[in-house]
């Protein structure tokens, strides 16, 4: 690991630009006294000046203390600023879940760009729309995803890339991250933004079928992370532990979290492996734990066979899908010291409520009420409140919002609403929901046709765009599916073209290919045609209807 340490602090009033400070000039937190963070990297810059030696991550075989966190950073961003990178800037990360990558969203922070995480699963063709979308001027990437991220490279001349590696065998044009960052200085680069400057571009699926870019500024994403450790209650010794990607919002704030309160992340690469994520659990006296019903199940499943006991987390948490209210027992025979969570949000705000501990058996069908500091309504088609008991769409309001999607105002103006005070909008969540008397938020259905599967959402026409590829395909409808583990099943009604012949393996093979693994129909159904509506339009609706026998045997 890294042995040339430093500390850095850093004055209040920093928006205004100033020059590098040496070491000395910064290690002394008493003469920067910095209490409150204004851009998102402070957060970073403040941790490590007050408790440099504290570790930040523990991953793979690399226990980081802050000041090695804060000293790869820094190196990275002076590397970013000499490729170019300057405020406002998109850099995307395509990286696999490992501390490079986390490391690197304070490293473009620093620099003064705008982090573009990408899921490493993500397959060439939305790779290109999205470096192409964000027009991202340097992309810092993982070596053996080479054969992802090189042919899209090739058709962007000017996107910089920069790849970790082993050896120096990496094609023609991409430069070795390791190498580069070695002779780098260990200064901080002068900081000059402002708060509702863009800090990150969180690309989700949409209906369209093409991902849209989330629009998040330093000031919506250090509120509600300011928010979620008010009601979560980090404490610097705590030890948060996390599987979930960094481009996934609930991931990225296990990050964001454990860094904001001083806390140390213990990060997994994924569940692929569940024993031995287990184990370090425990090796690690792991204090928070944070997941989705999918792998809630599949623990379930596990301590059946051995009993799964984690005395040491405290808090325990719930997002992205809702959790089967029978899941609650076992659960918290697994984690019998822990306060559960449950929570709902979405990209476009990250959080939006949460449900305490102390209800979570009185109320264990609600998402509970408005994180602090925002407002959530619950408004009719005609704009009017609903009373309590009905059902209406829930709008979000505070400063946690998005300001839009990148380069689509037109969606933008679908979801983002005037606000009750001038020049305030709200946040259309697309989601039906009811509320009882004394306040709490209870999910109903969804709006739109985003299905939600493992806590990711997914576009049927993304999915279906890729079963189109088959050119024995005549008609192809994918829809979400009530599933007690995933939440919801991506299922696909596929018809095939007259004479020819498809396979169900055929199908979820070319799915494999061309989607992230989330994506891929877990149920596919071929049928002679597929179910019009009078005008003779393909109907998700419809369809799930006309099929609710056939779907009934998949259960």
């Amino acid at each position: 690991m890294m042995r040339n340490v430093f500390s850095v602090g850093l004055e209040p009033d920093f928006v205004s630009e100033r020059p590098m400070r040496s070491l000395k000039q910064l290690n002394a937190v008493s003469d920067f006294p910095m209490t409150v963070a204004k851009l998102l990297q402070d957060t970073l810059i403040m941790t490590s000046a007050q408790s440099p030696e504290h570790i930040a991550l523990i991953t793979d075989d690399v226990r980081m203390s802050y000041r090695e966190a804060m000293e790869y950073a820094c190196r990275l961003a002076h590397v970013l600023r000499i490729h170019g990178v300057r405020g406002g800037d998109r850099v995307a990360i395509f990286m696999e879940n490992t501390w490079q990558c986390a490391l690197s969203i304070y490293a473009v922070l620093l620099a003064g760009g705008v982090f573009v995480a990408i899921n490493a699963q993500t397959k060439h063709e939305k790779l290109a729309f999205i470096l192409h979308d964000s027009d991202s001027t340097v992309l810092l990437t993982d070596a053996h995803l080479g054969r992802v991220f090189a042919p899209v490279a090739e058709q962007l001349p000017r996107l910089r890339v920069l790849s970790l590696a082993d050896s120096k065998m990496l094609p023609s044009g991409i430069e070795n991250l390791n190498d580069v960052c070695a002779d780098m200085p260990t200064t901080l680069l002068p900081q000059s933004a402002s708060p509702r400057d863009l800090a990150a571009l969180i690309y989700t699926s949409g209906t369209t079928g093409m991902p849209k870019g989330v629009m998040h500024s330093h000031r919506s994403l250090l509120f509600v992370l300011n928010s979620i450790n008010e009601y979560l209650g980090f404490l610097p010794g705590d030890r948060l532990f996390s599987a979930l990607p960094l481009n996934f919002g609930y991931g990225l704030f296990q990050w964001l979290s454990a860094v904001r309160a001083g806390a140390t992340l213990v990060q997994e690469r994924s569940f692929t492996y569940p024993m031995q994520a287990f184990k370090r659990m425990n090796d690690e006296a792991v204090t928070s734990f944070a997941s989705v019903p999918t792998v809630f199940a599949m623990m379930l499943t596990q301590d059946a066979k051995q009993a799964l006991r984690f005395p040491s987390v405290r808090i325990l948490t719930n997002a992205a899908a809702a959790l089967p209210v029978d899941f609650i027992p076992g659960i918290r025979r697994m984690f019998p010291h822990a306060d559960l969570y449950k929570m709902y949000g979405q990209t476009e705000c990250i959080r939006s409520a949460y449900l305490t501990p102390v209800l979570a058996e009185a109320k264990p069908e609600s998402v509970g009420c408005a994180i602090p500091g925002t407002e959530l309504l619950l408004l009719d088609e005609d704009g009017r409140t609903v009373a309590p008991g009905e059902v209406g769409n829930l709008y979000v309001r505070g400063p946690h919002l998005m300001q839009g999607y990148w380069k689509q105002p037109e969606k933008t103006a679908e979801v983002l609403v005037p606000g009750p005070v001038p020049g305030e909008f709200l946040l259309k969540s697309g989601d039906l929901f009811r509320q009882d008397a004394e306040g709490d938020f209870y999910f109903v259905a969804r709006s739109d046709e985003v299905i939600k599967s493992r806590g990711e959402k997914v576009s049927p026409t993304e999915v279906e765009n890729a079963i189109y590829r088959l050119a024995t395909v005549q008609e192809v409808l994918v829809a979400g599916i009530p599933d007690p583990l995933l939440g919801e099943a991506v299922c696909a009604f596929v018809a095939v073209r007259e004479g020819a012949k498809l396979s169900v393996q055929q199908i979820k093979h070319v799915c494999r290919e061309r989607l992230e693994n989330y994506m891929v129909p877990k149920h596919v159904l071929l049928l002679p045609e597929l179910p019009r509506t009078a005008n003779g339009k393909l109907s998700r609706k419809l369809t799930l209807e006309q099929c609710a026998t056939l779907l009934a045997q998949l259960e």
